[in-house]
């Protein structure tokens, strides 16, 4: 979670977003599509009284993605980080320009994804009825420790995941395989194979939109697959 910010007012989600400061730079036209594309996800969390706030950095850092979601204070902090960012779009590099704000939006859901989880006191935590098994042994405790944040993380990434394709499956559904396609991609394309961010357990569950409840909301949409997934040996 980076430590500098500057707040930002969009007309489009008023209330998401933290009032500005006097004098502070407006949004850039990169920032603008990106928060616009995102905005039909933000306002269904508003719905739902999620308490998120989005966040622009005045400047990336180094290692900073275009979009993440923090915790801070007991609220989802919605981070852009794209001023300075070379790599701020290199995720949509192979992608035409008039199909990327569908895979924003859906990056946009994946994020929120871990906001519900947060604002439902499940971060980090297994379903009930779940626990885990087997039992690793190294000689650094460090490691140990690693080795369960990375579990930790890579299942969270599995939800939200699901709750990206669930969102797409029930707001556009002819851009599913789109969308899916390019999931597998960004995943498939990760150098460890066992990585934090390896979801392909979860994705491999959902091929077309057709495996999601009808009727449920995404996140419950999602959960359901989720648990299948937790059941894949990792």
């Amino acid at each position: 979670m980076p430590t500098l910010f500057r707040f930002l007012a969009l007309a489009a989600v008023p209330a998401l977003l933290t009032t500005a400061t006097a004098g502070a730079a407006q949004l850039t036209a990169l920032e603008t599509r990106w928060l616009a594309a995102a905005t039909p996800v933000l306002t269904y969390a508003k719905t739902l009284r999620l308490p998120i706030d989005i966040i622009v950095q005045p400047k990336a850092g180094p290692n900073d993605v275009p979009l993440a979601m923090g915790f801070a204070d007991g609220r989802c902090k919605l981070v852009l980080s794209m001023r300075g960012n070379p790599h701020a779009e290199t995720i949509l590099d192979d992608v035409a320009d008039e199909r990327r704000d569908v895979l924003i939006e859906a990056m946009a859901a994946h994020e929120v994804g871990h906001c519900w989880r947060y604002a439902q006191g499940s971060w980090h935590a297994l379903p009930a009825g779940f626990t885990e098994v087997g039992q690793e042994v190294a000689d650094n405790p460090a490691l140990l420790e690693m080795s369960k944040q990375m579990r930790e993380t890579r299942r969270e990434e599995g939800f939200s995941d699901l709750v990206a394709l669930a969102w797409t499956q029930q707001r556009h559904p002819e851009q599913y395989a789109h969308v899916y396609g390019w999931m597998r991609k960004v995943r498939d394309d990760q150098p460890t194979a066992h990585g934090s961010h390896d979801t392909r357990a979860w994705l491999q569950l959902a091929p077309h939109g057709g495996v999601f409840a009808a009727g449920a909301g995404p996140f419950e949409q999602a959960s359901a697959l989720w648990s299948k997934g937790l059941l894949v040996p990792e």
